[in-house]
């Protein structure tokens, strides 16, 4: 199969689609890689590494895009990328559907056959793709929201762990899944004070055996989230609904009880954000204030940390890019359900329950995975 990697283009993303080690991968079970020049710069991988291996390099996206049959990338395919996708294309990518009419219009328009990412499961019914980002965002939330709780940038002017005599920052965490967790281990570590919200009590047990009582663990309810954000110096969301638009956990009115300078960090912004007054920003731009509260609500957070990322993504990733390569498509999914738990848009329908009801549109499974 002629597997194409265009350069990412979506504002400061860094990451690449196909690392040298996943292209050497596909090279030595007989495939074609076809890699946009500079693809992999953002890594510190330049053309020659490609070349090394036995990829082609390719003057521009539209050459990737003329030749390849798969298109594996990062983010989701902004308006110039969707408009070179052809009927018989297959795209594997984040597409994080839900909250985005458009991008799900412009895909269902092109014909392509469109595999996300993020809603790929595994046995256990976890998303073993949106994993190590989510684990790179919830480290990250926690960085971002010590920075920008410093005074001079715009924030409380609170040391997020304290020092002797002088009480850590209170750290909100909503959502004890895998960003979440990994937002806690970061917060704990530099001895925060630190409260995790989920609706789960399995899982806050294991929370509270795991970390032996430095962090304290709330069932979620909305008058306790609105209890706790007025005490809050940082508050991370974290909530996931697979494929679905995140719920709306903090409300504009909510703000209002809320400390001046106080940071709201939005990692469920890819699926809408879950406060209602987040909006997508961007690594240049990254935070804006409602009512005196910060928010950072970058969409792409681990493209600022585009090394550990493309590896950590690469990593869960091949397997599955291997397998579409080495069977094609049809015959992937049709054995492995939970590949095809990530088929999105096929044949101009939206193929995935969670994100057919979010957008409005008819759900259509493909008869051929009946």
């Amino acid at each position: 199969m002629r597997v194409g990697c265009p350069k990412e283009i979506k504002v400061h993303e860094y990451r690449v689609g196909l690392t040298p080690e996943s292209a050497a991968e596909l090279v030595h079970a007989g495939h074609e890689v076809l890699m946009e020049t500079k693809a992999g710069e953002g890594i510190g991988a330049s053309d020659e590494v490609y070349k090394k291996i036995g990829a082609k390099i390719l003057p521009n996206a539209d050459a990737v895009f003329n030749e390849a049959e798969m298109i594996v990338k990062v983010k989701e395919p902004q308006a110039v990328e969707i408009a070179r996708l052809k009927p018989h294309h297959v795209l594997f990518t984040y597409l994080h559907l839900a909250p985005d009419p458009e991008q799900a219009e412009g895909l269902m328009k092109s014909g392509a056959t469109c595999i996300a990412y993020e809603t790929v499961t595994d046995k256990d019914g976890r998303l073993p793709l949106l994993k190590p980002m989510s684990e790179v965002a919830g480290r990250m939330s926690i960085q971002v929201g010590a920075h920008f709780l410093e005074k001079a940038q715009g924030g409380r002017g609170v040391l997020l762990g304290g020092v002797p005599g002088v009480q850590p920052a209170n750290v909100v965490i909503l959502g004890a899944g895998v960003s979440g967790y990994n937002a806690a281990q970061i917060a704990v570590g530099m001895r925060a004070r630190v409260q995790v919200f989920d609706k789960n009590p399995a899982r806050l047990e294991e929370l509270d055996r795991e970390f032996n009582g430095r962090l304290e663990t709330v069932y979620s309810t909305k008058a306790a989230i609105a209890e706790a954000i007025k005490e809050a110096d940082v508050v991370v969301g974290a909530v996931l609904v697979a494929g679905a638009a995140a719920p709306k956990l903090i409300t504009r009115g909510m703000l209002k009880t809320m400390r001046p300078g106080a940071v709201l960090v939005d990692i469920s912004i890819d699926q809408g954000g879950c406060f209602e007054t987040s909006h997508p920003t961007t690594h240049s731009d990254p935070v804006f204030t409602v009512d005196g509260i910060i928010h950072y609500c970058v969409a792409n957070m681990p493209g600022a940390v585009s090394r550990t990322s493309a590896f950590a993504l690469n990593n869960a990733t091949l397997p599955f890019t291997l397998a579409l390569a080495n069977k094609g498509y049809k015959k992937a999914l049709q054995d492995d359900a939970h590949l095809a738990s990530g088929l999105n848009v096929y044949e101009g329908a939206i193929t995935h329950e969670a994100v057919a009801k979010d957008l409005g549109k008819p759900f259509k499974k493909p008869a051929w995975l009946s």
